[in-house]
């Protein structure tokens, strides 16, 4: 069975004791570090690549909600605080689960439970971490069907809803998995899993209707790629 790669953060060193405590009786969880701030995180899992991370909400300078928002992919999140008043927003971005400290062992395990069913599906699904109108949302990039261009932002379509990220959709195209998004155009990038047909317009050009309804055109040069790529 392939170990799960687990990074601990949390300001406080005994409550991270305490969770490489509790995680002993499980074998199939690897640790592979700790952090005491998002800045040491963000090195971590940049290098580490963990599959799990146990995040402390309140922390010094940034938050855990901090941390996550700087990530390009997010590993899966449990929540772990002293504080209840986050237990609503926790759960309203769909983390993993939410531990409230002082972490009762049985309450870990049903946690546990939780990590392994749902990482046992998900575990090659990267997601990220998006703070929109006072909202957040954990998104994984294989549901996100349509990336465009606004100004300095990217609008993400995935499912029935869409949110605005920070990024450029040059920034986001260097992060991206190539074999799955492809830019279209100067201003949109979709996901080539979502392509429902292709057919060829007056113009030359390619149309391409989605899955999900919405008709787009690639410009000359993309639709060339597009062509070659064997997508008609």
């Amino acid at each position: 069975m392939k170990k799960l790669r687990v990074l601990i953060i949390d300001d406080e060193r005994m409550a991270r004791q305490e969770v490489k405590r509790l995680l002993m009786p499980y074998p199939d969880m690897e640790i592979i570090g700790e952090a005491k701030n998002a800045d040491e995180a963000i090195v971590q899992i940049t290098e580490k690549h963990p599959d799990l991370i146990f995040l402390d909400v309140q922390m010094p300078e940034r938050s855990g909600f901090d941390l996550l928002e700087s990530l390009s992919e997010v590993p899966e999140v449990i929540f772990t605080t002293a504080f209840d008043e986050y237990a609503v927003k926790a759960f309203e971005v769909n983390a993993l689960d939410y531990l409230m400290k002082p972490i009762r062992e049985e309450r870990f395990s049903l946690a546990m439970e939780k990590v392994r069913q749902k990482l046992a599906q998900q575990i090659s699904d990267p997601q990220i971490f998006v703070k929109d109108r006072q909202q957040y949302h954990f998104i994984k990039w294989s549901k996100v069907h349509l990336i465009e261009s606004m100004d300095n932002y990217a609008r993400l379509y995935f499912e029935d809803k869409n949110v605005f990220l920070k990024s450029s959709l040059n920034q986001l195209e260097e992060k991206l998995d190539v074999s799955v998004f492809f830019r279209i155009n100067r201003s949109q990038i979709i996901n080539l899993k979502f392509i429902q047909s292709v057919q060829i317009v007056p113009n030359g050009r390619l149309q391409i209707s989605l899955k999900t309804g919405e008709v787009l055109e690639a410009s000359d040069r993309q639709s060339v790629k597009l062509k070659s790529m064997g997508r008609i």
